[in-house]
């Protein structure tokens, strides 16, 4: 056995403990359109600082901003990571988790992985299923709830056009037909386009929205490693987002280099294609700020040869200097590690100033950083289109005084009614954000 392996091994075998240099600069210097971005720092053993899921206490819950409040939407979900608003007001939630992936789990990193996303709450089995909940009385609790598809395969991203509901399994797109206002789905899907997936399949997660003119689909698919260490050939129609024709299913690549995008939505002045991406691991608890960016369709935005534009990451071999020099740097930086995935504009929003026009992003939470960032829920202001100043802190306090994750926040997304939905895959519940009474 190799010695870096070994020392890997005795690390982190007792417990994961925290382990690996510590940050030198604060989140927010990685935050905003242009970001501090130190040397890199790879180190002998990764930086590993979980914060071990325990789920929400007996009356606790995360702490609102001024001026808004929280409550529970909805709990005793299993592992609820996405949310989609129906045009009756129903929200749908996708209870899921990764798909068995074995040849992700393979060799010395691949096991401290698995014991990394375990330890964060990231370890059961996916339940694959949507689950729709109703607040008939427009209260800010749903009543009711049932299953409304079963038997997929980590389902994550969900949209309706017309009667065709989309839904976005790990390793296809799937359509299925709706009407308005029924609890459950018994119908058979149509398969759309199958979606990078397989036994690798290491950023699982696939998210769809719609064209305005509902012609067209937008996918995400992420990358099959960190830095493109299992070779480029399996990187294969990933780390990018796809374009699909509604009608034929036929599609093509509309922007790449993106390493792990997630969240996508359309900002309302400028009706550009806005994504939340989750940037690269492993040279530092400085690097690399994860990322909001509006997507120019043809773009190229590094991964994994660069990032944030054209700083070179020289751990990727063989370099390609030619796609490096077509780097597009993204738009807003949301802080090293922070793992923002959820993304949704403030357009029809009823939450108090200063929440009114902008993007609210649902950041996980770390476990390559020391101290932690993440765990919570902000919102960048936008004028104009752009974000402008810092971020603001919607939902916080999803760490306890021991750093133990009681929640860690997903998908977000505006009701019927004007509040903002929050996924909480770890706390196992959907909280509503409101104006204070």
């Amino acid at each position: 056995m190799r010695k870096p392996q070994l020392v890997l091994i005795i690390a982190l075998a007792g417990g994961l403990a925290a382990c690996g240099e510590t940050s030198s600069l604060q989140v927010s210097d990685g935050t905003g359109p242009s970001p501090k971005l130190p040397e890199p720092n790879k180190t002998l053993i990764p930086t590993v600082n979980i914060a071990p899921a325990i789920g929400w206490p007996e009356g606790k819950k995360p702490v609102a901003a001024t001026g808004t409040q929280v409550a529970a939407f909805a709990e005793g979900l299993d592992h609820p990571r996405w949310l989609y608003v129906l045009p009756n007001g129903d929200v749908l939630v996708a209870e899921t988790n990764a798909p068995p992936k074995p040849d992700d789990g393979k060799g010395i990193r691949g096991w401290v992985m698995g014991k990394v996303m375990g330890r964060a709450g990231a370890g059961i089995p996916s339940p694959n299923r949507i689950t729709l909940l109703r607040d008939k009385d427009h209260d800010g609790v749903a009543e009711t709830r049932t299953v409304f598809l079963e038997n997929l395969n980590s389902p994550f991203g969900m949209t309706l056009v017309g009667n065709d509901l989309y839904v976005a399994d790990t390793d296809r797109l799937l359509s299925f037909r709706y009407e308005n206002g029924e609890t459950a789905i018994k119908s058979q899907p149509i398969k759309v386009v199958d979606l990078p997936g397989g036994t690798l399949n290491h950023h699982w997660t696939k998210n769809v929205i719609a064209s305005k003119d509902g012609s067209k689909l937008y996918v995400t698919v992420g990358s099959n490693s960190n830095v493109g260490e299992n070779g480029m050939d399996q990187e294969e129609g990933r780390a990018a987002i796809w374009e699909v024709d509604r009608a034929t299913g036929n599609h093509r690549i509309f922007a790449s280099g993106i390493r792990n995008p997630n969240g996508l939505a359309w900002e309302p002045q400028s009706g550009a294609l806005w994504t939340a991406v989750n940037e690269r691991d492993e040279i530092g608890s400085d690097l690399v700020p994860d990322y909001i960016t509006s997507v120019k369709d043809g773009g190229f935005y590094g991964w994994p040869y660069s990032y944030y534009g054209q700083h070179v990451d020289i751990r990727v071999e063989p370099q390609n200097p030619e796609l490096v020099a077509k780097a597009i740097a993204p738009d807003y930086a949301v802080g090293p590690h922070t793992a923002s995935l959820g993304l949704t504009f403030a357009e029809g929003s009823k939450l108090p100033a200063p929440f009114t026009q902008g993007a609210f992003i649902g950041q996980h939470g770390s476990w390559n950083r020391k101290p932690h960032s993440g765990y919570k829920v902000i919102f960048v202001p936008f004028s104009a289109g752009k974000p402008t100043g810092q971020p603001v802190d919607v939902l916080t306090g999803f760490l306890n005084d021991e750093e133990k994750a009681m929640g860690r926040p997903v998908g977000v997304v505006i009701d019927q009614q004007g509040g903002l939905l929050v996924a909480d895959d770890v706390g196992n519940k959907v909280w509503r954000v409101s104006a204070a009474k």
